[in-house]
Parts: C-alpha cells; sequence; structure tokens
C-alpha cells in the first residue's frame, strides 16, 4: 500500500481496538463503534493489598454535568465483613435498584483477568476462568460508547475483542488467554514449542499490532524434520491472504483484508479432526484440511513479519 492510499474500509465487526497497557487510574476511554452483542472486554490486574472497592462502568457518553447514564455498573468491595459485588444501573442520575453478589473471587493482594461477555440480553463476567454473575440489561446495549474504571485498582491491561467464533467444546466461556506484558520471548520471530503436537480441541491464539511499514505476517507450523507442512501467510503488497502448501502452491483465503499498519489484530486457529479452522479478530473464515497424522506430528509454532505481538498462546 502506497503512503497515500487509504485501507479499504472493512465491515466494523472486523475492527478491533487496541488493548491498552497500564493504564492510570481512575481511566475513561471510548469504546470503538460501542457495544454490541458478541463483544468482549478483558481486564487484567491486581487487586491492591489496601483495597476498599472499585467500579468498573460501562457508560452511555462521558460528560461531567449531568452526570451519564450507567448501563453497567460492576462495583466489588472489599471493605465490608462479608466482602462482595454491586451491580447497578444509573439512569437519569438516579441509580436503579442493585444487585447483589456474595462470594467474591477477588482477593487483596492477588493478580486477576477479568472477562465482560455481552450478550443479547444479559452481560455475563468471569473471574479467573469461573463464572461469577449475569446482569440483565436495563438500558439498550446500543448505547454504550464508554468505559469508566475507577477507584482502588491496578490495571495491567484492557482488551476489546470479539467472542471466540469456536465452541471450544461447549464451555460457557472462552478461556481468556491474557495479554503477555513486557516479555522478550514475544521480540519477532516468535518460536513456540509444540512438544505433543495438535490435537482436536486445541486453540492456537495469536494478537498483535501491525507495524507502520510493514511487509508480511507469516504463521508457520513445522515437525521434528523442520518441514513445514502448515503455512498462513498474510502478503501487504497484493492484501492477501492465504494458505500456503509444502509445495508452495497457494490457496487464498475469501475475507476482507484487515492487516493494515498500526491496526490491532487476532488470529485464531482450531484444532479439529481433519484440519484447522481459521478466525480473524472474532470472525470465522473456514477451515484447511490436514491429515491428523501430520498435526500430531507438529513440534513448533513460528510467527514472523512486520508485526509486535501481545500475546501467543499454543
Amino acid at each position: 500500500m502506497s503512503p497515500g492510499e487509504k485501507p479499504d474500509p472493512l465491515p466494523d465487526n472486523f475492527i478491533l481496538q487496541p488493548p491498552v497497557f497500564h493504564p492510570v487510574v481512575p481511566y475513561v476511554t471510548t469504546i470503538f463503534g460501542g457495544l454490541r452483542a458478541g463483544k468482549m472486554v478483558t481486564l487484567q490486574g491486581v487487586v491492591p493489598l489496601d483495597a476498599r472497592r472499585f467500579q468498573v462502568d460501562f457508560q452511555c457518553g462521558c460528560s461531567v454535568h449531568p452526570r451519564p447514564d450507567i448501563a453497567i455498573h460492576f462495583n466489588p468491595r472489599f471493605h465490608t465483613t462479608k466482602p462482595h459485588v454491586i451491580c447497578n444501573t444509573l439512569y437519569l442520575e438516579r441509580w436503579q435498584a442493585e444487585a447483589r453478589w456474595p462470594r467474591l473471587g477477588l482477593q487483596r493482594g492477588a493478580s486477576f483477568l477479568i472477562l465482560f461477555l455481552f450478550g443479547n440480553e444479559e452481560m455475563k463476567v468471569s473471574v479467573n476462568g469461573q463464572h461469577f454473575l449475569h446482569y440483565r440489561y436495563r438500558l439498550p446495549l446500543s448505547r454504550v460508547d464508554t468505559l469508566g474504571i475507577f477507584g482502588d485498582i491496578l490495571v495491567e491491561a484492557v482488551g476489546f475483542l470479539n467472542i471466540n467464533p469456536f465452541a471450544e467444546g461447549g464451555i460457557e466461556y472462552p478461556v481468556g488467554y491474557p495479554f503477555l506484558l513486557k516479555s522478550p520471548s514475544l521480540e519477532v520471530p516468535c518460536s513456540r514449542a509444540l512438544p505433543k503436537g495438535l490435537w482436536p480441541g486445541q486453540v492456537i491464539v495469536l494478537r498483535g499490532l501491525v507495524l507502520p511499514e510493514p511487509k508480511d505476517l507469516t504463521l508457520s507450523l513445522r515437525d521434528e524434520a523442520a518441514h513445514v507442512p502448515v503455512t498462513l501467510r498474510a502478503s501487504f503488497a497484493d492484501r492477501t491472504l492465504a494458505w500456503i502448501a509444502p509445495w508452495g502452491c497457494k490457496k487464498l483465503i475469501s475475507a476482507p483484508f484487515l492487516f493494515y499498519p498500526r491496526r490491532f489484530f487476532e488470529v485464531l486457529l482450531l484444532c479439529q479432526e481433519g484440519g484447522l479452522k481459521l478466525a480473524l479478530n472474532g470472525q470465522g473464515l473456514g477451515a484447511t484440511g490436514v491429515h491428523r497424522q501430520v498435526l500430531e506430528q507438529l513440534r513448533e509454532l513460528r510467527i514472523s513479519g512486520s508485526v509486535q505481538l501481545y500475546c501467543v498462546h499454543c
């Protein structure tokens, strides 16, 4: 793409907002495109030892006077004799009837990963991989366009994702796959061992940011003999995404090209009987056939190209 050329317009559901690392609390940010069913917000951090309370607000705007409506107010409280979580809705500067959940899954001094999953009628919340609560919407989810984080919390990362389109065995929540912070192992090229190969149900997750002047991105799977039976390549020169066979044959993938400079992306590969299913930014894009014996003999995942990596999981 030439310096003055603009990216092709992408469908909204293909665009992901970049994560935010170590924001200073209180922290307020716009949610690009607002919230809708199928979105997921992840919150990584640590609860301070002297924490009394913190809150995560999904707001309808960011005005100060009058105070904006808050569609979802998530408020863990640690200073009471029985720590708990309050959820509520603020409408026209008046709080509605609060909902309370005991047995708080967060602890002072401990790290956490919270997932906020937004469905058609309610939000579900998991803490460290365990379901914690669900809260039915009292205001339209489409009105939410702002995230606010306040109180006693050390935030390491905030992620804005689409819910994993793969069932992952029918579990209630997708695995959170936290962002890895300041890890030298995420330098590109990056390699990850697959000591037992790939098996049905295993998911490979790759998240990152495209560099300002990109050339390509290559994800390859190799066996013990350094053969490369599976390669996924994004070419920035001709804006194509393709599977590359070991003998060099290219199979183009029909999808909007989303790897543009300074854009955040997520690649998911789900191993299944007879091949790999692909999703980009939470949108399923079909599969490629790979024999099960070949998948079992894979031993390395290698990523190279013009990207900065935030998460690699396999």
